[in-house]
């Protein structure tokens, strides 16, 4: 049995989730505690030492981020609650960390639950936590870590050592500078969404560069692009001319 708490400003969201929980989960978690501020959250979870906060990303007198920024070794799961905000989101999935949307949904609520479980019992959420706080702190840094799904859990990679990202149906292959190649089950758009802040660009369908290892432009129909390491990668018509606006803007 996993303690956790709810950390929202309003009460009939905090409610919702309680009820979800009770009904779907009440053999896995048990709620401890709730709190509607960071300064009560905060509070709560150094009496309660809680295994899981669900923590809402939005509240008025400062953010979910806010508060993980004040625990110096935070080491319980975070389940963030939101609504549809992309930069929040984008950095949630960045660290290898789950959320809900808003409305609650009470599948996502049980696998979220079960996926917390797995984290905590492989003893990665700590880990999870300081990459998401080191990416906030430095949201454009390309020593940030990127996760990769390996069998056991996360591998995180730096950015800066992701040459260009191919797309093959559901999977990825994530090129990087030492010439491995990583497969990973998910599409390319969501390293597309991930990446964006980090100057990489979508010059294909099948293809996401990094600028930092794009060597040389030819010009063409769509034009390919030569890579630091002898790659050469398609830029597609379509793209062609925002993708040369991109590089110019530099």
């Amino acid at each position: 049995m996993y303690k956790a708490i709810i950390v929202d400003d309003e009460n009939r969201s905090v409610e919702t989730l309680r009820i979800i929980l009770q009904q779907f989960c009440s053999n896995e978690i048990e709620i401890v505690g709730t709190a509607n501020s960071i300064d009560e959250a905060y509070t709560l979870i150094q009496t309660v030492a809680p295994h899981i906060v669900f923590l809402d990303v939005e509240m008025p007198h400062g953010s979910g981020f806010d508060l993980l920024e004040r625990i110096s070794k935070p080491n319980f799961e975070v389940i963030f609650t939101t609504g549809f905000d992309r930069y929040a989101v984008t950095a949630i999935k960045f660290s290898a960390l789950d959320y809900l949307l808003k409305p609650i949904n009470i599948e996502e609520v049980i696998e979220a639950v079960s996926k917390a479980k797995k984290r905590i019992e492989g003893k990665h959420t700590q880990n999870n936590l300081e990459h998401l706080i080191n990416n906030l702190r430095h949201p454009r840094d390309k020593n940030n870590k990127i996760p990769i799904s390996v069998v056991n859990g996360f591998q995180f990679v730096p950015v800066n050592t992701i040459e260009y990202c191919e797309a093959d149906d559901d999977y990825t292959y994530i090129h990087l500078t030492d010439n491995q190649k990583l497969t990973v089950s998910k599409n390319i758009k969501e390293f597309e969404d991930i990446l964006a802040n980090y100057d990489f660009f979508r010059i294909h369908h099948s293809f996401l560069v990094n600028r930092d290892y794009i060597k040389k432009y030819v010009k063409g129909e769509g034009g390919t692009i030569l890579t630091e390491h002898g790659h050469e990668l398609p830029v597609s018509r379509r793209r062609k001319q925002e993708f040369l606006e991109w590089l110019s803007s530099y």
